[in-house]
């Protein structure tokens, strides 16, 4: 826990072990042994130490264990509810970072670099971490954002066609019966769809253009009455003055003095519900127009451009969240082949993750205190 610890204040380290203590008690019930409920709680302090990588033999010289088994049992072959823990995790970000005015979901990917074929869901596929086609396994995930800070509150392991069919790799890599193909859109929607049962407090959705060229996925988020602002290639087409243009010749007429305003927004002319509106926001490269960035919004008709702007700079969270889940609590540093493993692991880090968050957070809030005292004083 050390790495994390250099960047927080003195007061709020020394609460750390009554904090991470909280998060294992929100979490413990997911585990049928008391063997598993603390090496679970073993793990995450782990995640969060001073360890180069975060994988089996590392870790468990970290735990002061002999070597990988307990880690890899804990992954591979105790029971416990990984999903369920996924539950908690949604709970923990909410409590700490939930704000109904200002909360945006966010949905993206990410790939893991592998080598070999046996890896659950590896195959060669388009990774933005390898800017191209890599041999990987491609994780889609789903962030929640808000004034108070930003942190994942799902995930799912994409998994190829090649795989879903594939019983002799299904068996040996441990998938379930019961999960067949699912495009990335579709298993978005399954993530937002459980964020929008569970009530979490977002105005807004959000994602790269991956997800926004999806007509399906902007018309089922119509369909549920959820605003959006989604980045979409400049070659879509949009309505604006009664005429269908492509969002690139619309960011073509726009003045030229890029400098001053980067961000452009056009109210569209299509169709939508009641009280709604459609708006095209161009976010201006100043170096180069090739750059610039659409992004497609539905939202209430009364919504503001600061606001819109605001949505629209919220996306780029997740990245820095991907960033920082990798660096500091191992995300991508796995030795696990399963289903189950992969899942457990990645929900365990994210929970980490979401750990620093919250505790970074506080230690701000009370540094702030601590200055407003002085000043008072």
């Amino acid at each position: 826990m050390q790495a994390a610890q250099d960047t927080i204040g003195l007061t709020t380290i020394e609460r750390w072990s009554d904090a991470l203590a909280e998060v294992h008690e929100r979490i413990a019930q997911r585990f049928a042994r008391a063997e598993a409920r603390e090496r679970a709680r073993r793990y995450l302090a782990g995640l969060l130490g001073r360890v180069e990588r975060k994988n089996g033999w590392q870790l468990a010289e970290a735990l002061g264990e002999a070597g990988p088994q307990g880690v890899q049992r804990l992954l591979n072959a105790a029971t416990w509810d990984a999903d369920g823990v996924r539950d908690d995790l949604r709970a923990y970000v909410i409590d700490h970072l939930g704000d109904a005015a200002s909360g945006v979901l966010i949905v993206d990917e990410t790939g893991f670099l592998k080598k070999g074929t046996k890896s659950c869901g590896v195959a060669p596929q388009y990774s933005g971490t390898a800017g191209g086609t890599a041999n990987c396994q491609v994780g889609v995930f789903l962030a929640y954002a808000s004034c108070r800070g930003a942190a994942f509150i799902d995930r799912a392991l994409y998994l190829p066609k090649a795989w879903a069919g594939d019983r002799a790799r299904r068996d040996e890599a441990g998938i379930p019966g019961g999960v067949r193909f699912a495009t990335k859109i579709a298993l978005a929607r399954q993530q937002l769809a459980r964020a929008f049962a569970a009530g979490v407090p977002a105005r807004w959705v959000t994602g790269d253009t991956f997800y926004g060229r999806s007509h399906a996925l902007r018309r089922w988020l119509e369909d549920q009455g959820r605003a959006y602002a989604l980045l979409i290639p400049k070659t879509n087409a949009v309505r604006y003055q009664g005429r269908r243009q492509r969002a690139e010749q619309l960011g073509a007429r726009l003045p030229e003095d890029r400098s001053r305003e980067p961000w452009a927004c056009l109210a569209l002319s299509e169709t939508c519900a009641a009280g709604m509106g459609r708006w095209l926001l161009v976010r201006r490269d100043a170096a180069d127009p090739d750059e610039d960035a659409y992004f497609l919004a539905y939202g209430p008709a009364d919504t503001s451009a600061e606001e819109l702007v605001r949505v629209c700079d919220t996306r780029w969270q997740i990245e820095e969240g991907f960033a920082q889940a990798k660096g500091e609590v191992g995300l991508d540093q796995y030795e696990v082949r399963t289903w189950d493993a992969w899942h457990r692991h990645v929900t365990l880090c994210l929970l980490a993750h979401a750990y620093l968050v919250a505790m970074r957070r506080a230690a701000r809030q009370e540094e702030a205190g601590a200055k407003g005292g002085h000043h008072a004083a």
